[in-house]
């Protein structure tokens, strides 16, 4: 796996799963696997990739009452190296502030014992430098994704692409036999068993 937003699995898993044997139709399960990839983007409100260096991007504060504490959530991101957290403190566009990293939180904390990404920076009180209320005023410069795809997620796409190869012999979206009842209608919806499956991965904010 390589890169943001990945196809997340193989032609190769594919074909074993829908039982082609040889390579001619690789062309067409290459476009089902990343349009099923990109539909379990859609489904879980964040992808599974992650990217070959660290780059940096912008995100905004609030203010968390109960924990006293400025908080800044962010893209999923599973390791720490090569992390630099700068605040625009002078509106300047300048991020000439640089956060000591041993007072900004990764969080949730114990999320990477879990298998799941961390999701969020907390600025401990002691730091000298905390973010504001200005948009986009905390850049963090990090490798963002995730270390590997989850099991449930390869699996989830799979299955919503040998659905997507169903189509070819049924192009008004019904599969089967009404005569011996096995009709089934391939709605414009995610498979429900690949909804089952991504569901525990949904995030519910759209940073994508």
């Amino acid at each position: 796996m390589a890169g943001w937003a990945p196809d997340y699995a193989d032609t190769s898993e594919l074909a074993s799963l829908v039982r082609v044997e040889d390579t001619l139709d690789d062309a067409q399960l290459a476009l089902a696997l990343t349009t099923a990839s990109r539909a379990v983007d859609h489904a879980c409100g964040r992808q599974f990739g992650q990217l070959a260096a660290v780059e940096a991007r912008y995100f905004s504060a609030r203010w968390d009452p109960p924990r006293c504490r400025w908080v800044v959530p962010i893209d999923d991101l599973a390791t720490s190296t090569g992390l630099i957290v700068a605040v625009d403190t002078l509106d300047d566009l300048s991020y000439s502030d640089t956060a000591d990293n041993s007072l900004v939180q990764l969080g949730p904390r114990n999320a990477i014992a879990k298998g799941r990404p961390w999701t969020e920076l907390v600025f401990h009180r002691t730091s000298s430098v905390q973010p504001t209320w200005t948009e986009d005023c905390v850049k963090v410069t990090a490798r963002w994704g995730w270390t590997s795809v989850p099991t449930a997620v390869k699996q989830a796409t799979l299955l919503q692409a040998s659905r997507i190869l169903a189509r070819r012999d049924s192009p008004f979206g019904i599969a089967g036999s009404p005569e011996v009842g096995s009709e089934m209608r391939l709605l414009a919806r995610l498979d429900v068993d690949v909804a089952v499956a991504v569901a525990p991965y949904r995030r519910w904010w759209g940073a994508v």
